[in-house]
């Protein structure tokens, strides 16, 4: 897609046009721009709030999914603490787990008793 089709498919999201916005999260998606999803979920996309929250645990981006853990998003806090405890990041379950996490604080608990 020509960089003049995509500003006029955004031109079209952004007034509410909800096939552009879908056009948009699915290019994104398949293109792996992580910011073009954060753009489009922060504008109210739920769909590419969930794509965004599934390629940011694909590529391993604890940074993404703490952002939209923190900002509320429960499968994002999911995310996070299933990609922290794979990756034995005891730091980031204790700091889940000290706002009350339970999930995260089970999770830091069976790491640091093995």
């Amino acid at each position: 897609m020509t960089e003049p089709d995509l500003s006029a498919l955004r031109e079209r999201a952004a007034h509410g046009d909800t096939d552009a916005a879908d056009e948009l999260t699915e290019l994104a998606s398949e293109g792996g721009d992580l910011n073009e999803l954060r753009r489009l979920a922060d504008a109210g996309s739920s769909t590419a709030t969930d794509e965004l929250i599934q390629l940011a645990a694909e590529q391993g981006n604890i940074d993404e999914l703490r952002r939209l853990s923190d900002s509320g998003n429960a499968t994002a806090t999911d995310q996070l603490i299933e990609l922290a405890t794979e990756q034995d990041d005891m730091d980031e379950l204790r700091r889940l787990a000290d706002r009350g996490n339970i999930t995260a604080a089970e999770q830091l608990e069976e790491l640091t008793a093995e």
